[in-house]
């Protein structure tokens, strides 16, 4: 079978390295899929980057077909099919959200503008780095100057959902793989909407199994909002193999697709059609993947006022943060 490219920025970093040996032993694309792993990384950060690529061919995957490490976004992105957009400044002390966004949003233009340049036509792009939506959009916009549509860029909210469905079976006392149909609306922030309308645990109504409205409302939705705080406070680093795998699961169901009857949470360029969001933004939605790297938005779902009201909270975030990058857009 003939290799596909795979471009992974930030492939230094802890996400990276949590990710790399998983693409490598077809956990993404399948157990027979040869990949090429083109890792991107800012210039200080290339000897680590060294270090990286030999533990990855010192786990003598027989899938790894060949690994190149470069700081040349133009090099990392040729050819490739699937990119994995890993790399972003982190949030300093005394830096406002709205700082973060304009010390990434270079970084993901250029990027953006790269893939549209040098990448395969029908690439797959999934934002990881954060702010994630507003980043997502960033690239979006650059790459659309050079030929490239959206619906080639996602971002990441299945860490999200994967928290939310991991709370509801700890709450129930289920296994994690009865807990279905989680929803995360919105933002990867404090403002994304844990949604268990529609989540089902042993196939019954999420909310009549776990039966405790109090906990919904006031336990569970602040636990999964706050999640990545709380490791952070935990273990003194942010999640790294938790993003790492939900990253796997993100680019594996675009690229086979999700199972019938289901549905994943993706953040995506909203045109405006559905659910009430703002055109022009990028925000989460269930979404199915028929396994041709395409989604489509799950229409038509009942969403109570008071998860609307919340909907339009996380919008409105996004909206503020479309403006405070309006010069890169």
């Amino acid at each position: 079978m003939r290799p596909i490219t795979v471009s992974i920025t930030g492939a230094a970093g802890n996400i990276g390295y949590a990710l790399l040996p998983r693409i490598a032993s077809g956990a993404v694309f399948g157990p027979d899929q040869p990949v090429v792993l083109k890792l991107l990384e800012i210039e200080p950060a290339m000897k680590a980057l060294d270090g990286v690529a030999m533990e990855l061919y010192d786990c003598a995957p027989p899938l790894l077909h060949d690994v190149v490490c470069t700081s040349d976004p133009e090099e990392a992105f040729g050819d490739a099919q699937a990119v994995f957009m890993v790399g972003a400044m982190p949030r300093g002390p005394g830096m406002e959200r709205s700082d973060l966004l304009r010390a990434n949003g270079p970084i993901f233009t250029g990027q953006g503008a790269a893939i549209a340049k040098a990448a395969a036509k029908d690439v797959r792009a999934v934002v990881v780095g954060n702010p994630a939506n507003t980043n997502c959009l960033i690239a979006i916009h650059a790459a659309k100057k050079h030929g490239l549509g959206p619906e080639h860029f996602t971002a990441m909210t299945r860490l999200d959902m994967n928290r939310a469905t991991a709370q509801l079976a700890l709450k129930a006392k289920a296994p994690i793989r009865d807990v279905s149909h989680m929803i995360i609306w919105g933002n990867h922030s404090n403002t994304m909407v844990p949604d268990t309308t529609h989540a089902r645990i042993y196939g019954m109504p999420a909310g009549d199994v776990i039966n405790d409205a109090a906990w919904l409302k006031d336990s569970f939705s602040p636990t999964v909002q706050t999640r990545g705080k709380a490791i952070i406070d935990a273990r003194g680093k942010s999640s790294a193999k938790s993003a790492a795998h939900a990253a796997i699961e993100h680019m594996r169901q675009l690229w086979v697709g999700t199972e019938p009857g289901s549905w994943t949470s993706i953040a995506v360029y909203s045109t405006g059609k559905h659910y009430g969001i703002p055109e022009g933004i990028v925000y989460s939605v269930p979404v199915t993947c028929p396994g041709d790297g395409s989604y489509r938005v799950v229409e038509g779902l009942a969403c109570s006022a008071e998860v609307k009201a919340l909907m339009k909270v996380s919008a409105d975030e996004l909206v503020s943060e479309r403006e405070a990058v309006q010069s890169l857009l």
